[in-house]
């Protein structure tokens, strides 16, 4: 079991990886070069929501990154509209200004163009489905509580 639960956490941390590879590589290909991989990411993860730094940290899918940095060069670089919250004055919400959604829209098409490939390649959607349930799996076992406490140094 050990070595299977090794091997699963590193496919998972080169999956990871590699998709910030192949995100470069296509803004590297258009030309894009006041965004990064990660700070792409992040665009497409907001999509059309208004949410807050902290949610986009919470989120956590910006392995090795500083969430703060990428929305703050984000918004200098007119990607993101950043604002004081109303209801929170010590909280910022950020929302993808035109720009930011024109890279969301090109990272989807990107991605639905890779989804329409898989089938070439022997990958199949309940494949995915099943290997997405383990992983959320994986992920519930890695969260729980009693877990994360053992992992603490001992009193």
């Amino acid at each position: 079991m050990l070595a299977a639960y090794l091997d699963s956490l590193q496919v998972v941390e080169r999956l990871h990886r590699q998709l910030l590879e192949v995100i470069k590589s296509e803004l590297d290909q258009r030309g894009i070069r006041d965004v990064n991989n990660v700070q792409a990411l992040i665009l497409f993860n907001i999509g059309d929501e208004e949410v807050t730094v902290g949610e986009l940290t919470l989120r956590g899918y910006y392995l090795g990154s500083n969430v703060s940095y990428n929305v703050k060069k984000l918004v200098e670089n007119g990607y993101l509209i950043q604002e004081r919250s109303l209801h929170d004055r010590r909280s910022f919400n950020v929302r993808a200004s035109d720009e930011g959604r024109n890279i969301c829209k090109m990272l989807a098409d990107f991605f639905a163009r890779h989804a329409g490939d898989m089938g070439e390649s022997g990958l199949v959607e309940s494949e995915l489905e099943e290997s997405t349930k383990t992983l959320e799996r994986l992920l519930r076992f890695l969260s729980a509580p009693q877990r994360l406490s053992r992992l603490s140094p001992a009193a």
